[in-house]
């Protein structure tokens, strides 16, 4: 197992070229598997700053911090996952030519042969406790959602247009999905020694990467992946997305690397993730009743959370989901005999409520002071704190073919863009 100096990956690194052996989703005796490693298409750290060029995944960037991460460097990642007009180029244009500017002037260079990246997350979570998450980057093979990939959410609807003629204006995976293997043992497989880089993003993550190019080792992290289901975490959208790519290629002839995805695969353990609840800002309940009180059929209301305890803290003891209304906060326990065929989800069982209540506007929030300050600035007329889902309740739901309401978990921290890319041409 190799892990590259500071200096560059193992190996060093060529400027486009064909692949010496191997590709994605072929192991070197010929037959197919399901996640390798590919030539990965990477910054070149003699002439950038990593933690001046990584970016959030687009999708949670809004226009103040695009253009906060755009004037950090002319090369942030975010000028091609995210980006903006340039007089007569659109926007995939502008992506597409800058992908051609970088690798031209030497800022990404492409390895010498194919790759995993390890990547190490390092936090502090929300109780204090210094966590970590570990995954590897490669090539996960495109297959329809339900046997080798399973989706454990539905989407919401949404445009997928966009991220679809990024793929064929840049021919490129800007940024990766995310996805829980069942292999046990997977973390134990990736590399714990000399880092390749190290930075620290402004939220204060802590980011290491290693760089696999032993034959023996990719062989090990593939077979171990192959073997078992992928559970997509994040990233529901490019998935569906880059299957359709994959379709648009193969209707042409060969689909080539478009037959798979960037994906950063982590073991699906406790100790290798944190998830978060999403909450829901709700408007157009009727005003002449108390919310609380349109909800009692569904929720038992327990009174406020104790003071002195943080209300996810008072939420798990109490079993309860907590009402953010304007005139204060409700701990809510689900009736066991009204929501008795409703799935053991804090996002399921509020979807079975509101929908018997017409249907009213539902908006999705991170955050607890969000959702306070929303409902507490007239931006909402109820607030509704989750309970995460949990490790087991995400592994079952995908084990039986089904999938959790729109946006009901919230995987934290987020890989960031900018660590690998990879070339589809």
């Amino acid at each position: 197992m190799v892990a590259a100096g500071a200096g560059g990956p193992p190996g060093g690194a060529a400027r486009g070229g064909p692949g010496t052996r191997g590709g994605p989703g072929v192991c070197q005796d010929g037959r197919v598997a399901r996640f390798q490693p590919f030539r990965a298409l990477r910054y070149d750290l003699d002439r950038v700053d990593l933690a001046r060029v990584i970016a959030p995944p687009y999708d949670v960037i809004d226009d103040r911090l695009r253009a906060e991460l755009a004037a950090r460097d002319p090369h942030n990642a975010v000028r091609v996952d995210l980006p903006v007009p340039d007089g007569a180029r659109d926007r995939y244009e502008v992506a597409s030519c800058l992908l051609r500017d970088w690798r031209r002037e030497g800022v990404l260079v492409t390895d010498e042969r194919p790759t995993f990246t390890v990547h190490r997350m390092a936090y502090v979570d929300d109780a204090g406790v210094a966590r970590h998450t570990t995954g590897v980057l490669g090539a996960l093979e495109l297959t329809p959602p339900g046997t080798d990939i399973l989706p454990h959410e539905h989407t919401t609807p949404k445009a997928r247009s966009d991220r679809l003629d990024m793929l064929r204006s840049c021919k490129a995976n800007t940024s990766a999905i995310w996805g829980l293997s069942l292999a046990k043992g997977l973390t134990a497989l990736l590399p714990d020694g000399p880092p390749y880089a190290q930075v620290v993003d402004s939220d204060g993550v802590e980011h290491t990467l290693w760089v696999v190019d032993d034959p023996e080792a990719c062989a090990a992290i593939a077979e171990a992946v192959a073997a078992h289901p992928v559970v997509i975490a994040d990233g529901h959208h490019r998935y569906e997305t880059s299957l359709a790519y994959r379709r648009e290629r193969e209707a042409a002839g060969d689909p080539g690397a478009a037959a798979a995805t960037l994906a950063y695969v982590v073991e699906l353990v406790e100790d290798e993730l944190t998830v978060r609840a999403i909450h829901r800002l709700v408007d157009g309940l009727p005003t002449d009743r108390d919310p609380v009180a349109l909800l009692e059929p569904w929720f038992e209301p327990l009174g406020p959370p104790p003071a002195g305890v943080p209300v996810t803290t008072a939420m798990q003891e109490a079993g309860a989901l907590c009402a953010v209304t304007p005139a204060g906060e409700v701990l809510l326990r689900p009736r066991s005999d009204a929501l008795a065929d409703t799935r053991d989800l804090d996002s399921a069982r509020l979807d079975v409520a509101l929908a018997a209540l017409g249907g009213p506007e539902v908006r999705y929030q991170h955050g607890v002071d969000n959702v306070r300050a929303a409902v507490a600035e007239g931006r909402a007329q109820l607030g509704v704190l989750l309970r995460p889902a949990t490790i087991a309740q995400i592994e079952a739901t995908a084990h039986g073919g089904e999938r959790m309401p729109p946006k009901t978990t919230f995987f934290h921290p987020k890989p960031p863009t900018g660590l690998v890319f990879r070339d589809l041409a």
